[in-house]
């Protein structure tokens, strides 16, 4: 079986920690989980987080394991992303990404490991502590994440990476000039599209950067321009502006010019509005006229808030990270480098750098969104893309509010 394990800094990645596991955030054109499955050749079985995410439930998503851990487990730590070009495990007994261990084969139980070498409950079991002497260790091509914003890091290249990869195994064929009035195609890398797809007259894309995959049920509207690398998901649909450079999860709307961004999916930016260089958790609703800023004035690197602290990104292009179930008001501005927490809807003109989780209102400092207001308007939202919230979700939701209540890592609302 397989099992991903997030591990004590990949429960820092806010705002996506407080509500998913690290294996459920989308990374190149891939979430965490679909690639390592990807590379291994099957399905991931369980993963191993926070506690407050015991009842995670999502889609496809992996229950949470028990302990022990069987023999013949792959533990693999979720902040390792291996380049999908290589494929095969062969008799290794761990996978080195790096200068660390990314995954190891277990060859005895493992109920959590000794007070030395950290326990899997807090996260601070290394799994380079569960290699033996006598391993045989495959090395391969792949990141570490480090924190939340080395996701827009390393986006243009895990996407050149991932796209021709994963439209091998899909199938997706190249697309040409073969409608009256377009597509036209700009550069040599290819446009791969999935069968199901739907381009529209008068689109534009540029290939100069990079290759672009258009999964099945995607449509690109009218007078859109497509610049690669670039992931459009399943059942999205992109219209009327510049996508550029960008990973849109499944079942996403994108109005407005969009770039080096993620969408991990079921997400809305349906308004005109410039997101760069930002990070969208699921069921996120950006407010017609919303914009995030991506640049400091004075060019230089971009800090952004952490539960450590505020740390210096080393980026000079950082936007927004927007945690699930984020809503914002018209015409809201975002400040470079701006962190809004899981469940805030905030509505004024410029939000503080970093809004703490379930905050409501038109100005700091805010009020807190009731709980059962918010599993209300979730379940509202989440059933217009025919989603129900059912009682698995809204367990796990209770159990992220009580968390985030307890939680004194977050600046006061």
């Amino acid at each position: 079986m397989i099992v991903l394990y997030d591990d004590a800094l990949a429960r820092e990645f806010e705002p996506f920690a407080t509500s998913r596991p690290l294996g459920e955030v989308r990374a190149g054109a891939l979430l965490g989980r679909e690639r390592w499955a990807l590379w291994f050749g099957r399905a991931v079985d369980a993963c191993i987080a926070a506690p407050h995410l015991a009842h995670f439930a999502e889609f496809d998503a992996p229950p949470m394991a028990g302990l022990p851990l069987p023999v013949g487990t792959w533990l693999v730590n979720t902040r390792a992303l291996p380049v999908l070009h290589e494929t095969t495990v062969g008799d290794a007994d761990a996978i080195r990404i790096g200068a660390h261990i990314a995954a190891v084969q277990l060859r005895e139980p493992l109920a959590d490991a000794t007070q030395r070498d950290g326990t899997l409950r807090d996260g601070t079991l290394m799994l380079d502590s569960l290699v033996r002497r006598d391993a045989v260790t495959q090395r391969i091509d792949g990141v570490w994440l480090n924190a939340p914003w080395d996701i827009i890091r390393h986006l243009s290249t895990q996407l050149g990476q991932d796209i021709p990869a994963l439209a091998a195994t899909l199938g997706a064929t190249t697309l040409g000039d073969r409608m009256p009035n377009g597509p036209t195609i700009v550069g040599e890398a290819p446009v791969f599209v999935e069968s199901g797809a739907h381009i529209e007259p008068y689109t534009v894309f540029d290939t100069r950067g990079g290759p672009v995959l258009l999964r099945r049920g995607a449509t690109v509207h009218a007078f859109t321009r497509i610049v690669g690398p670039c992931y459009i998901g399943q059942d999205s649909n992109v219209s009327g502006d510049r996508i550029a450079a960008s990973s849109i999860g499944d079942v996403c709307r994108v109005h407005g010019e969009l770039s080096m961004s993620v969408f991990i999916g079921h997400a809305n930016k349906g308004h005109d509005g410039f997101v760069g260089h930002s990070i969208l958790g699921r069921w996120v609703n950006l407010g017609a006229g919303t914009i995030t800023s991506n640049l400091k004035n004075t060019y230089g690197t971009v800090a952004m808030w952490s539960p450590g602290g505020i740390r210096d990104t080393g980026l000079q292009f950082a936007g927004t990270l927007f945690g699930d179930h984020v809503k914002t008001g018209i015409g809201l501005r975002l400040t470079t480098g701006c962190v809004l927490g899981a469940g805030a809807n905030v509505m004024d003109a410029m939000p503080p750098k970093v809004v703490t989780p379930f905050s409501w209102g038109t100005g700091a400092p805010y009020a807190l969104f009731d709980g059962d207001k918010f599993l209300s308007t979730a379940a509202r939202v989440m059933a217009r893309r025919q989603v129900e919230l059912d009682e698995r979700h809204q367990i796990h939701w209770e159990s992220v509010i009580a968390h985030v209540l307890a939680d004194r890592r977050w600046p006061p609302r």
